[in-house]
């Protein structure tokens, strides 16, 4: 459950925040995030009227731990989900 002082963050500007952004658009890739909500079981954003989403600060936690995994380390989203399935009780 969402606490009152938990500050919800858009999708856009948690693409901004962690640095998934086209480089030649400069906007950010909102898919990716999508995408990875359908991969990662442990993600799972506040969705409110009109089908926005919402990210609490554990969920953007999980979400750097996953853009750490993938993309600055390479890892295949098999190796990714293992790694944080195995880690996740230190979030």
């Amino acid at each position: 459950m969402l606490n009152k002082k938990d500050k919800l963050m858009n999708i856009s500007e948690l693409a901004f925040k962690i640095g998934l952004v086209n480089p030649r658009t400069k906007k950010p890739s909102t898919h990716t995030l999508r995408f990875w909500e359908t991969k990662f079981k442990q993600l799972k954003p506040t969705i409110l009227a009109g089908g926005r989403r919402y990210y609490s600060s554990k969920d953007i936690k999980v979400v750097k731990v996953i853009f750490f995994l993938l993309k600055e380390q390479g890892m295949t989203i098999k190796g990714a989900k293992k790694t944080l399935n195995e880690n996740l009780k230190q979030l």
